[in-house]
């Protein structure tokens, strides 16, 4: 299905604090497409995991905010983007629990929970990327 994509936002991810740009971004724009305070809170928490995850095992990358549509409705699109060492087994890491940090390993399946779309490409050569949307 093709989608337009009616505003596009970039946010360097090179260190932890960088996640607050990132969230503020998203709440952004989220809010100005029209989602609910609920929904945004939602769509922030997805973009937390997906930038911090760039910086802590990816070494950095870039969040692409993208406000899209199709002929069903409105939409985010976030994407993280890294160049660190992928992830080796992607089935294992969106399996709640699973962590190889020592946390709860609650952020990549919660972020295909929260998100209604969500896609993960890793590789040892080109890294991580990971895309979700939400729909309106």
């Amino acid at each position: 299905m093709s989608r337009l994509v009616l505003e596009q936002e970039e946010v360097e991810l090179t260190d932890i604090s960088d996640n607050v740009l990132a969230l503020s971004a998203a709440r952004h724009m989220a809010e100005r497409i029209g989602f609910t305070e609920v929904e945004q809170s939602l769509i922030a928490t997805a973009v937390s995991e997906l930038s911090t995850n760039a910086v802590r095992y990816g070494g950095g990358g870039v969040l692409i905010l993208r406000h899209i549509s199709n002929c069903k409705g409105e939409g985010i699109e976030v994407e993280a983007v890294d160049s660190g060492p992928g992830i080796a087994d992607i089935d294992q890491a969106l399996t709640d629990s699973y962590s190889t940090a020592q946390s709860l390993g609650l952020g990549l399946p919660g972020v295909r929970r929260i998100m209604d779309e969500f896609v993960i490409e890793s590789s040892e050569e080109c890294g991580t990327r990971c895309v979700a949307r939400k729909w309106r």
